[in-house]
């Protein structure tokens, strides 16, 4: 008499069982052996957790799973630089055109937030305004000789840097004066700040050009009249339900 064997669902678990212990052993990671046998993780981590492995298939197994969280950190990095890319340009695209009105706002509100400001205590002043940002110092300059009748010759610049980026002075010179374009002829002053050891300053190397800052000459009513344009900004936005 003849018997037919059916594959019952205990019979094919067991075999699965197997072949999973034999891939283990032969240093297979927990992902090869699931594409192999699909099974749930947790069944999986059960039937291995009492097979052993050598010590060149713990170090294979080790390796694979480093290359693995780097290709993983890899393709989130690019698709953060996507993402990214992609809302700058389309954030761009959203400004359009600016006016000579809009310019004007946006220089007086730089200062605002930025600028130096005639103390109470010390009556007098000029028009001082320094950032480590090029592209907002090259705005800024471009807005003093677009907003006043002065010329570069009226404009002083200084360098304020961590006196550990001596050695690169010549070459934050060269990045400031780049940046600026013609509106810069010189650098008049350096000033080093003295550098603190027990500070983490992330703003090193070759990265950092210390802080720029212009200085307008014989400007103290230009200063006022900055002020007065933030006062007026102020009192005219109540519609806007700020104040």
């Amino acid at each position: 008499m003849r018997f037919r064997i059916y594959n019952t669902p205990m019979i094919v678990k067991k075999i699965e069982k197997e072949k999973a212990i034999l891939l283990r052993q032969q240093g297979k990671t927990y992902n090869e052996i699931l594409k192999e046998i699909p099974v749930a993780k947790s069944t999986l981590s059960l039937w291995l957790r009492e097979v052993g492995l050598s010590k060149p298939q713990v170090q294979r197994i080790t390796e694979k799973k480093r290359i693995s969280q780097l290709k993983g950190a890899k393709a989130r990095r690019d698709e953060r630089v996507r993402s990214s890319n992609e809302i700058f340009e389309r954030s761009e695209k959203e400004v359009g055109i600016i006016s000579p009105r809009e310019l004007w706002l946006m220089g007086t509100m730089l200062y605002w937030a930025e600028g130096g400001k005639e103390k109470a205590w010390r009556i007098g002043g000029r028009i001082q305004f320094g950032n480590t940002d090029p592209f907002m110092m090259k705005m800024f300059v471009s807005w003093l000789l677009i907003t006043f009748d002065i010329t570069p010759d009226d404009l002083v610049f200084e360098i304020y840097i961590h006196k550990n980026s001596e050695y690169r002075i010549e070459e934050v010179k060269s990045f400031w004066k780049e940046a600026l374009g013609y509106s810069l002829k010189e650098i008049n002053n350096i000033y080093y700040k003295k550098h603190n050891p027990k500070t983490n300053r992330k703003n090193i190397g070759n990265v950092y050009n210390g802080v720029l800052r212009v200085t307008v000459k014989a400007s103290t009513n230009k200063l006022r009249q900055i002020a007065g344009w933030t006062r007026g900004v102020y009192k005219n936005v109540a519609h806007c339900g700020i104040v």
